[in-house]
């Protein structure tokens, strides 16, 4: 079994590791090989933004209280965040990149797809285009990167978190099917606990059982996901790896891997969301008139809130107030929350 049919893409996910984290390592010698987390400060209620390898062995993770995280790791190196470094680095990824091919499509800052069925170093054999993409990473900025090398999307992402850090991992399209037989349900895509729980209440632990689940009983427990996820199941993914074209927005979120439920802890997320995003903007000399903000609950309901002032800026602190503004007028205080996004709007030169 195959997932795409007799015309098989080569698409690879390109993964940094422990980027934030990584970076700082890389630039401070005395952090390397410690436990370090990236993030606010414990006595304020800081948000770990990010953890190394080392954090990650103590139980240290995204989104975590960096209170609870110094509590789980004593010795913890705590760094404040720099946006602007990180930004820098990730563009440098993003060369190397579009070096092998303009079917580009980037996630986030560490992240991307890239789709090589042809590509500009005439290599006929993906994995080999992953290889050369790593090592490349590694000497110009001295930071590792996984790789997943599939026939789509979803099993490239699914691949290139299965031998973190520094992985390689391939999956020919005659693999497709044991591959996915190896899988628990959570690893398909919009399966987080909540909906892993429903599932797995009607007897769906793995992921090819969707395949031979009563299609109305999968309707009646997870509604609209159905006709998706049954997709998945069966290895078939037709989305196309889209390059990103000029932006008429700059945007930052991040899906959590568990939900935020104190209201401080949600505030200092979206404070570093708001962060980001002025950064970007102060990069690309850009001012921004509307921001927004993009709640998703755990139950996967999501909604966005927006504010637009009558004069456009790129200040950090303007988007922090304006973005706890719009959280007042969601339901993030009684909720628990799976995502948050911030996002500029109205984008114009600075002058």
């Amino acid at each position: 079994m195959t997932a795409e049919g007799p015309a098989e893409r080569r698409i690879i996910h390109v993964d940094m590791d422990a980027f934030y984290a990584s970076v700082e390592q890389r630039d401070n010698p005395e952090l390397r090989d410690k436990p370090v987390a990236v993030g606010g400060s414990p006595e304020s209620r800081g948000v770990v933004a990010a953890a190394s390898y080392a954090a990650r062995k103590f139980g240290v993770r995204s989104a975590m209280p960096m209170a609870r995280a110094v509590r789980l790791c004593p010795e913890l190196a705590i760094v404040r965040p720099n946006f602007a470094k990180y930004r820098e680095a990730s563009d440098k990824v993003m060369a190397i990149l579009h070096a092998a091919t303009p079917l580009v499509e980037p996630l986030s800052l560490d992240e991307a797809y890239l789709d090589v069925t042809e590509n500009l170093w005439d290599e006929p054999l993906a994995m080999n285009v992953a290889l050369r993409i790593k090592a490349l990473i590694r000497e110009e900025l001295r930071l590792t990167a996984s790789a997943g090398v599939a026939p789509n999307k979803f099993l490239a992402k699914i691949a290139s978190g299965w031998q973190k850090p520094d992985g390689l991992t391939v999956i020919a399209p005659e693999r497709v099917e044991s591959f996915l037989q190896k899988l628990p349900v959570e690893a398909l895509w919009g399966v987080g606990p909540v909906t892993a729980k429903k599932l797995r209440g009607i007897g769906v632990t793995r992921l090819v059982d969707i395949r031979t689940t009563e299609k109305s009983l999968l309707e009646s427990t997870i509604g609209s996901l159905t006709d998706w996820l049954v997709e998945l199941a069966h290895g078939r993914d037709p989305r196309p790896v889209e390059p990103r074209r000029e932006s008429k927005s700059i945007s930052s979120e991040t899906t959590y891997a568990t939900d935020l439920k104190d209201l401080k802890e949600i505030e200092a997320a979206l404070d570093s969301l708001a962060t980001e995003v002025a950064e970007a903007l102060q990069k690309k000399d850009l001012v921004a008139r509307t921001v927004t903000i993009k709640v998703r609950y755990s139950d996967f309901r999501t909604v966005t809130r927006s504010h637009t002032a009558q004069g456009a800026t790129d200040s950090a602190q303007s988007f922090r107030v304006r973005a706890r503004a719009l959280l007042e007028r969601t339901d993030a205080a009684r909720r628990p929350v799976r995502l948050l996004g911030v996002g500029a709007h109205g984008l114009a030169a600075k002058t």
